[in-house]
């Protein structure tokens, strides 16, 4: 089992560039820890998401790092021209001398494609459009396309990822519809939401790639040579009941800035975030196992337990979520550096 990092940068108190400087310096320190990958959200005019250019913080920490895997989960590539999304993936590989992961999707929120003048309703063939057009252009001298929504003659390519044919794919889903396609494609995998929902996904997926013969991309480090994983927040201390103290606040304000444009369009009386169950409070979300909070072993009791039921062999955990405070992030990561990461490895 491998471990990895999950964020969406939101909004907390304090300066925009003070919430930037403490990132860079936790998956710094992340880096020097071992974990294996840092996956960054990418979302639009809402809090949950103070990085809504991934490329950007990737190309920062980039510089800062020198063994993490790195990628956006997801680029949101309804919104990019297909071309210049090939010349930033090809620029970001490079900056990171070869460790680019490429989260893709199509954005899951009705609210912010909209705001971008996208038709939800159409969002999944223009992701999909474009998906196939960015996979003919890196592996491609010259790019010629024709698609329902995107159309390229004679562009040609002057920029190359620094990992050929090109870096692995990703995929995070919450429907079936999107893990079998994932599988069908050869990506890697992550699902979300409650354990028993976020099994559903991933047999779905697993169920495709085995069609399918394996990923397009093999990492002999995964077992299958596949990443198939789970989102989890989670809060490390050295008491149970001090782990629940840090993290009831900030998963509150975690919550809030998830709902925050639901609440704007009058859309609260929904209790499901697209299709995805979620508890409503911290210990609602700790049975439902989106959250693990606690002492290292009651972390590694509720790991344990989700890993036998989700056949997972990845672990992408949120451990700088909400208002959290860096001391209190760096706490978690040291504690599962010291007691978890040991012990997971040779699972």
């Amino acid at each position: 089992m491998k471990a990895g990092l999950f964020d969406h940068i939101g909004r907390a108190n304090g300066p925009l560039s003070r919430l930037f400087d403490e990132r860079l310096e936790f998956y710094s320190a992340a880096d020097e820890a071992g974990f294996w990958g840092m996956h960054l959200a990418e979302h639009h005019a809402s809090p949950v998401n103070m990085a809504p250019s991934p490329s950007l913080f990737l190309a920062a920490l980039a510089r800062q790092t020198r063994n993490m895997r790195l990628g956006p989960l997801c680029y949101l590539l309804t919104l990019y021209s297909p071309l210049r999304m090939m010349e930033e993936i090809s620029m970001l590989d490079h900056l990171s001398h070869g460790r680019l992961e490429i989260g893709v999707g199509r954005g899951v929120s009705p609210f912010e494609l909209g705001y971008h003048n996208i038709d939800h309703e159409k969002s999944r063939d223009m992701f999909i459009d474009a998906y196939k057009c960015i996979r003919a252009g890196l592996n491609a001298d010259t790019l010629n396309y024709e698609g329902p929504y995107y159309t390229y003659k004679d562009v040609p390519i002057e920029l190359r990822p620094a990992q050929q044919p090109c870096p692995a794919f990703w995929y995070g889903s919450s429907n079936t519809t999107g893990a079998t396609w994932a599988g069908e494609h050869g990506m890697h995998f992550t699902a979300n939401g409650p354990t028993k929902f976020a099994k559903v996904n991933i047999d779905a997926y697993r169920a495709a790639l085995a069609k399918r013969g394996g990923p397009e991309h093999p990492k002999p480090e995964f077992a299958g040579g596949a990443a198939i994983g789970a989102l989890r927040n989670i809060v490390l201390a050295d008491t149970d009941a001090d782990a629940m103290r840090i993290a009831r606040p900030a998963a509150e304000h975690h919550l809030a800035a998830l709902n925050h444009l639901r609440a704007k369009h009058g859309m609260m009386e929904f209790a499901k975030r697209l299709n995805v169950p979620r508890a409503a409070t911290l210990e609602g979300m700790i049975e439902e196992g989106t959250y693990i909070v606690g002492t290292p072993e009651t972390a590694l009791k509720a790991l344990r337990a989700q890993a036998d039921e989700l056949g997972t062999n990845y672990i992408l955990l949120y451990m700088m979520f909400g208002d959290l405070a860096l001391p209190d992030a760096m706490r978690s990561l040291r504690l599962f550096k010291s007691e978890i990461m040991p012990v997971i490895a040779n699972w």
